[in-house]
């Protein structure tokens, strides 16, 4: 606000490119040329700050996008939510997520987590952006920020699909590259967790199969077992760290995992007989 009714339109962004754009659509859209200041940053690895001041007719821009309501003679009846009239071609639509991201949106780096946030200065905006958002089967969340309503997302596949709508192809690249190569990590990590436990799972019910085995065979000899019984206790004892699975595909004649358990089952049966008996003397 200058005073005197009179408004002053600045643009203000550290992205050189942004401000390349602001000033060439004012210039093609409105034919009036705007003034570019650039401020160095002051502080250690501060960016530069491009600051562009339209110089036409701010209220009469203003109110061509709906940004004061033309429908009020005060030039200071700022609308707070989106003029979806403007929105009614897609182009349109797509144009203005475009627009809320470059001007209040910000993307976290996937390698660490994916989250995507718009924020916004009013909650109407913040419930109308959303409104728009599901157009495209998104689903923001509004949060509210200190004095600020944040729209967020934090499905990787919501923010690729933001990403395409604005026409981001390269970050959206980059992004499904770092979300392919987590997965494909994720899975190969649960392959081997799955595969450690199964290990563990083998181990010990072969320790266990050895424990009952030795125990028929210093009491009363593995001789005195059925023959079906005898093989699958030798072959164990010659392959303690083998899966049923795969001990049963060593027998003659081959059998499940089910049938080399079912024998196991009577072998500890067994065992558990003789360790009775003993405890009773």
């Amino acid at each position: 606000l200058k005073g005197n009714d009179q408004i002053s339109l600045d643009f203000s962004t550290e992205n050189a490119a942004l401000a390349r754009r602001i000033y060439s659509l004012l210039k093609k859209r409105y034919n009036m040329p705007a003034s570019v200041k650039v401020s160095k940053g002051r502080k250690l690895k501060r960016n530069n700050t491009y600051k562009i001041t339209y110089l036409g007719d701010a209220v009469g821009l203003l109110r061509d996008v709906q940004i004061i309501d033309t429908a009020n003679i005060n030039p200071f009846a700022f609308n707070k939510g989106i003029p979806f009239s403007l929105l009614e071609e897609e182009c349109c639509k797509r144009s203005y997520v475009k627009g809320v991201f470059l001007g209040c949106g910000s993307i976290s780096d996937p390698e660490k987590g994916y989250h995507l946030e718009f924020v916004n200065n009013s909650e109407r905006h913040a419930q109308d952006f959303s409104k728009l958002l599901t157009n495209y089967n998104l689903k923001a969340r509004i949060v509210l920020r200190k004095n600020y309503f944040v729209n967020y997302l934090k499905e990787s596949e919501q923010i690729v699909d933001v990403l395409n709508i604005i026409g981001a192809y390269n970050a959206l690249l980059e992004v499904e590259n770092i979300r392919i190569v987590k997965e494909m990590r994720n899975n190969i990590n649960r392959v081997i967790n799955c595969e450690s436990a199964n290990l563990s799972k083998t181990i010990d019910a072969s320790l266990k199969q050895i424990d009952n085995i030795n125990i028929i065979k210093n009491s009363i000899g593995l001789d005195k077992l059925p023959a079906p019984f005898l093989e699958a206790a030798l072959v164990r004892l010659d392959n303690p760290d083998i899966s049923l699975k795969e001990l049963g595909e060593m027998l003659e004649p081959p059998i499940s995992k089910s049938g080399v358990n079912h024998r196991f089952k009577k072998i500890e049966e067994i065992a558990e007989k003789i360790s009775g008996e003993r405890n009773k003397r």
